[in-house]
């Protein structure tokens, strides 16, 4: 699934080619994404310029003249800027073009249709997709003494803690079990028993990690390519995540697994001692 680093690379690479253009035709094929798609999108968004390409947690926004396309990427959900020699022959899970006065497209691909583009003329903090979730792990607003205020009335553990979207937006799996090998945290730690210091360095970590994959153009496992069809590189960077039974970086033991929420956790028991805090 995109996470933070991935759809942030994907808005990079489509922010030069979108912005100041204006939309002159749009074409529908599939409607039936994870919301049906408004089947007046076509007719809403032709003639509107758009202005800026931003990004809250995983949602692309799109600002046009009258308001603002969300783009989410569900769980394999992908965006191609193309050049009219490619426009041609759409395949079988194109389902939304978006054609430009500079004579490049949009082209929307989903297999598993479980990406969301939506269209909404109201303020988009206001949002009801947007306005429960918390700061930008990448902004000010998230630090320690955030981290760890939040964390004093949470019985959940700190892997789960992190990943939840009212903490903290876009620290999904990936990231979540990298952040907490480095912070040399257990991630069945109780977040309420964080202390302020293990908070400090899991920010820390969390705002390193996070970085250092849209640099590298995010992590392709298995759907993600970047907005120029090529693949993400983070994943050569992995300390921990998808290396199960293999010997740990660090210190040379073996990476160990579980799942929690149906979600999978690697982890050092040598670099991320229990310390009877679970």
């Amino acid at each position: 699934m995109p996470e933070l680093p991935e759809v942030e690379t994907t808005r990079k690479g489509i922010q030069p080619y979108l912005e100041k253009a204006t939309i002159t035709h749009v074409i529908v094929r599939n409607h039936s994404l994870r919301w049906p798609i408004d089947t007046e999108l076509a007719e809403i968004l032709t003639r509107q310029t758009i202005h800026t390409v931003k990004r809250r947690a995983k949602y692309l926004l799109i600002q046009c003249d009258t308001g603002t396309l969300m783009i989410h990427l569900g769980m394999s959900g992908s965006l191609r800027i193309l050049e009219k020699i490619e426009q041609r022959n759409p395949e079988k899970h194109d389902h939304v073009d978006i054609t430009l006065d500079n004579g490049y497209l949009l082209r929307y691909t989903d297999p598993r249709r479980f990406g969301a583009i939506l269209w909404t003329d109201k303020a988009i903090k206001e949002h009801k997709l947007i306005a429960h979730l918390g700061p930008e792990p990448l902004l000010k607003g998230f630090d320690a003494e955030y981290l760890y205020q939040q964390a004093q009335t949470k019985r959940c553990s700190v892997k789960t803690f992190i990943m939840n979207g009212q903490i903290v937006v876009g620290v999904g799996n990936i990231y979540a079990n990298e952040s907490l090998f480095l912070s040399k945290i257990y991630p069945k730690t109780i977040a309420q028993n964080l202390t302020k210091r293990q908070c400090k360095e899991l920010s820390e970590q969390i705002k390193s990690v996070l970085n250092k994959a849209i640099k590298a153009g995010g992590t392709s496992l298995k759907d993600f390519t970047k907005s120029d069809g090529k693949p993400g590189y983070f994943a050569q960077q992995l300390n921990v995540y998808g290396r199960k039974d293999e010997a740990c970086l660090r210190c040379g033991n073996k990476i160990e697994h579980y799942k929690e929420t149906q979600r999978a956790t690697y982890y050092c028991p040598s670099c991320q001692p229990s310390n009877g805090t679970n």
